[in-house]
């Protein structure tokens, strides 16, 4: 049985106690009074009404105490594990020293495989097996609950943090598939404070940073946890955050622009932008990194604001017929007061909008595609490129393809580090097709080896980026080779 199921049937318990000590008293006055102490009540129409009232109001105490329990539960209705308030306040007495996430990724897909009701047992499933898991492993009452609809929190009292972890990776190998349901996870593990509420919030700032990552790879040293494989330090989460409000204050963003050769015209016209936090006390701070903890803070918005001024400014100071590739956020996109402050720099700029290529990727289809279509439009319609990035690895750049006409695609890496494989090749070899008759620009990136060029060139790529055209290049590197019509 798990935690919270007990301590649910403690809490009813109480309550139903307090709940019939009201009437409990009630027929010990009337013992009392009418054998113990002889009292004779008349029964008039007067004292009947009276103790009518008096049984009414306490039955009715009683039911209002009991639907109060209800509505006052402890515990999750589908899991029975507890939810997220009621876990807080079980923290704050069991003296956790490890506190998990565990996420189960692809829930949206299995209620969309299998339905609402075989989701349901899925999670009470998963849940208790969880549960008999960690006390078979010597973890005494862990506290389980559930976070939302696709996220579990774990508390546990034990001296080993790896042991924890390896538990949960053994957990999840072992009900990789639970019910003839494949179901696939991602989980991180953190030290446990008094700062219940930011532990739970820096525990999904790992988790995204995770998602965003496929691996330790470019991610600073300082903020890698070496026992704990492709998971953050939940203490240099702070430190990440303070990091990124400062250098967002303070501008302190690090441009650098990587070439996209034009094949046709063995020209560099375009540059892709990419951006990374500066900081004094660490390492520079890629994009997979801070945006979460951006995101969750609201200063999306401000960040992407920041970077289209400073791609403005840069635009003028570059010849003409160089443009600029850069991501922005769908949200920010989407929203009209950072279009009116967009529209309000572009203005005041003075660029030629064609200039600008704005990267669109997104893993989910909008909701409201026809109104983001519509802002989408607007944007063309003042004469901004707009390019869809990671072209091919979600079903969401196939929806917006076929309600909109990008000006460019740019195709996901698989496709180019397996372009050596027949069917990515085939498959490749289809999207460029239908990309040149709908006069689509295509852009093949991390094209890093003679071969690739090669074959890319045989599909008909427009444009090519990765090392075999040029490594990245500083601003002041940028501004060398194009300012003033100067070519190098």
């Amino acid at each position: 049985m798990l935690l919270s199921e007990v301590a649910e049937r403690e809490r009813r318990f109480k309550l139903a106690l307090r709940a019939g000590l009201p009437i409990l008293a009630f027929i010990g006055l009337v013992v009392y009074a009418l054998v113990l102490k002889n009292i004779f009540i008349s029964a008039t129409l007067e004292n009947s009404i009276l103790l009518v009232g008096i049984i009414f109001v306490t039955v009715y105490f009683i039911f209002f105490l009991m639907g109060l329990s209800a509505a006052e539960t402890l515990i999750d209705k589908t899991t029975h594990s507890f939810h997220e308030q009621a876990f807080i306040a079980q923290l704050k007495s069991y003296n956790a020293n490890f506190i998990a996430i565990l996420d189960i990724q692809n829930m949206e897909t299995i209620e969309e495989q299998y339905g609402i009701n075989a989701r349901e047992k899925l999670l009470q499933h998963l849940i208790s097996s969880l549960n008999s898991f960690l006390k078979k492993n010597k973890f005494i009452s862990p506290i389980i609950g559930r976070r939302n609809g696709s996220e579990f929190i774990i508390a546990v009292k034990n001296d080993s943090k790896d042991d924890f972890i390896n538990i949960i990776q053994s957990f999840i190998q072992k009900f990789k598939t639970a019910q003839n349901i494949d179901v696939d996870y991602s989980f991180a593990v953190v030290d446990a404070h008094e700062s219940y509420e930011k532990i739970l919030l820096h525990l999904k700032d790992l988790l995204r940073i995770q998602e965003n990552n496929d691996g330790t790879q470019n991610i600073p040293s300082s903020i890698i946890d070496s026992k704990q494989p492709e998971n953050i330090h939940q203490l240099e989460i702070e430190k990440i955050e303070q990091t990124s409000i400062d250098a967002l204050q303070h501008k302190n963003l690090l441009f650098t622009f990587r070439p996209l050769f034009r094949l046709a015209t063995k020209q560099t016209d375009v540059y892709e932008v990419f951006v990374k936090l500066k900081s004094s006390d660490t390492d520079e701070l890629l994009p997979r990194v801070y945006l979460p903890i951006l995101n969750r803070l609201g200063l999306s918005r401000e960040y992407d604001l920041t970077i289209v001024k400073h791609i403005f400014k840069l635009l003028k100071k570059l010849d003409e017929n160089i443009s600029l590739a850069f991501n922005l956020s769908p949200f920010s996109l989407r929203d009209p007061l950072f279009q009116k402050h967009f529209f309000k720099a572009l203005e005041s700029s003075g660029i030629n909008p064609s200039r600008i290529i704005i990267q669109l990727y997104e893993r989910k289809t909008h909701h409201d595609l026809s109104g983001y279509l519509k802002t989408l439009e607007a944007l063309r319609d003042k004469g901004i490129r707009i390019c869809i990035d990671n072209f091919g690895s979600s079903n969401a750049s196939i929806d917006y393809i076929r309600h909109f006409k990008f000006d460019m695609l740019q195709f996901d890496r698989d496709y180019i580090a397996n372009i050596e494989d027949d069917q990515s090749n085939m498959m490749l070899h289809t999207m460029v097709s239908m990309s040149k008759e709908n006069g689509i620009l295509t852009v093949a990136k991390w094209v890093d080896t003679e071969k690739q060029k090669e074959k890319l060139e045989e599909l008909g790529i427009d444009y090519i980026q990765g090392f075999t055209v040029h490594k990245p290049l500083y601003e002041d590197e940028l501004l060398i080779k194009h300012k003033n019509g100067e070519k190098r």
